[in-house]
């Protein structure tokens, strides 16, 4: 027995030594070293203090702002220690009454927009922290925040373009517009 101890406990210090914290300290340092944004977590900042993520979407829900997908973080939204989806299926009541009452939400803030609801603002992502949502979506919103904001709807649908980011590569994923950046991009507005 005390043949086997030995070894095996050499092994575990090496192992934990090699995987615990060789491997480790060199994927970050490659990480840091090639991708130096995003290895520190994709932060967007404004006038030197940070006010986001790129990665984590978060809650708007004043109608000058564009709103991002539903979270399914709880009891916080966008809570990036609670990430999971919401594992309601598509039979589940609870489901059906979350887009039931988002759609009411989107509704009442903006009366007179007659258009479907898209379908990525009356559901939440698989993590529930998406930051992103369609260019449809986006356009679904544009009359409600450029009457709240008092400007004209081109101006507002001009940054939707300019904040739009196309397929990964040309191929991978759909276009998509981060909520964060382009609700910034409209407090910079001056008008």
């Amino acid at each position: 027995m005390k043949s086997i101890v030995r070894p095996m406990f050499v092994l575990f210090i090496v192992m934990m030594a090699l995987c615990g914290v060789a491997y480790p300290l060199v994927v970050t340092g490659i990480a840091q070293a090639v991708f130096p944004h995003q290895a520190a977590g994709s932060l967007i900042e404004q006038d030197g203090k940070v006010v986001g993520s790129e990665l984590i979407g978060q809650q708007f829900d004043a109608p000058q702002y564009f709103w991002g997908r539903l979270s399914a973080t709880s009891p916080m939204p966008y809570n990036p220690t609670g990430s999971s989806a919401s594992n309601l299926g598509p039979t589940n009541s609870a489901l059906f009454d979350n887009v039931k009452g988002r759609i009411a939400a989107l509704k009442a803030v903006d009366p007179d927009n007659k258009a479907s609801v898209p379908v990525d603002l009356a559901t939440a992502s698989g993590s529930g922290l998406d930051p992103a949502i369609t260019p449809e979506a986006a356009e679904f919103q544009v009359a409600r925040v450029a009457k709240a904001r008092n400007v004209q709807p081109d101006v507002v649908r001009n940054l939707v373009t300019e904040f739009t980011d196309g397929r990964q590569f040309g191929i991978l994923g759909e276009p998509q517009v981060n909520v964060l950046k382009l609700n910034l991009a409209l407090d910079g507005l001056h008008h």
